[in-house]
């Protein structure tokens, strides 16, 4: 396989989305604490395996490095970074401060994102900000490339550049509020969409043809590693709107190596997946290095 990471170009993610091509990226945690080694770790297994490697933002409003900080190091070691944004912890100074910092950086690829309320999270007792929300920070966005900052005043050093993403969940309950957020987004300025784990296909079939259609933006699916009959019932309790299958879980029960048998179900959603839409994001909380090990078993990244 030809690496997709040449080193003469910072956005080869964003080429790929203009050129049509299936897209293929996944999720990377950052480090708590000062030892980033593991991370870089496990992104370097996906070099040249995917377009671009997101790096989480205080995800399920659990503390973690900076997502802007760990994608410059990222960066540095040749691999391309989406860096997620999230409203809940900054407000539009910190916000607008960190884009052009990002940029400054060599960052192009942001993902906006709401975040996680911090009741979810490790410091319940924190102060949430959630001064802007995606849609907010997706305009936000947009006006910086074109050079005005959030009260429409001239950038006075330079316009961005960025290339912004926002998330999807096809599986929402609300088909209008799905339809009406999702348009949102897209007036917004969002250039892809990366969705939240897809458990039921048939459902994401429905969302390409009723709703993504009309537009022509990727969708990337949400593919996630179940590691366990365990792990799948604690995450069909604790994720909203998820719903795995019991004859999933049944398979992962039975199994005498469910993580091998996870990575095999995961496999067989990207083949699904291909024939949907444009791309898939792969998350694997904690188990990074068996994402190229899935790819492989897809078939998908070479």
């Amino acid at each position: 396989m030809q690496d997709i990471h040449s080193s003469n170009a910072l956005n080869n993610f964003r080429k790929a989305v203009q050129a049509g091509d299936f897209l293929i990226t996944a999720e990377v945690a950052p480090p708590k604490g000062a030892n980033i080694k593991h991370t870089i770790e496990m992104a370097a297994t996906l070099k040249g395996r995917v377009h671009a490697v997101n790096i989480t933002d205080g995800s399920r409003a659990v503390l973690g490095m900076s997502s802007l900080a760990v994608s410059v190091i990222l960066l540095q070691n040749g691999i391309e970074p989406i860096c997620q944004v999230t409203c809940r912890d900054r407000n539009r100074i910190g916000i607008q401060a960190d884009l052009m910092g990002a940029y400054a950086l060599g960052i192009r690829n942001i993902l906006a994102l709401t975040g996680d309320p911090v009741k979810a999270g490790d410091h319940p007792d924190a102060k949430a900000v959630f001064d802007l929300e995606s849609v907010r920070l997706l305009q936000l966005i947009n006006k910086m490339n074109h050079g005005i900052d959030f009260n429409n005043k001239i950038l006075e050093d330079g316009r961005l550049d960025l290339f912004p993403g926002a998330a999807v969940d096809p599986q929402c309950k609300s088909w209008s509020g799905l339809q009406s957020r999702f348009e949102k987004k897209i007036e917004a300025g969002a250039q892809f969409f990366q969705s939240q784990l897809i458990t039921d296909f048939e459902i994401l079939e429905k969302f390409m043809d009723k709703i993504a259609s009309s537009y022509n933006k990727p969708i990337l699916a949400g593919i996630f590693l179940l590691k366990s009959a365990k792990n799948a019932r604690f995450i069909n309790k604790v994720v909203p709107g998820v719903n795995i299958p019991e004859h999933i879980i049944d398979r992962l029960e039975k199994s005498k190596y469910p993580l091998q048998e996870g990575m095999k179900i995961a496999a067989e959603q990207i083949k699904i997946a291909r024939e949907l839409c444009q791309g898939v994001h792969i998350m694997a909380v904690k188990k990074e290095e068996a994402i190229a090990a899935i790819l492989d078993l897809a078939g998908v990244g070479k």
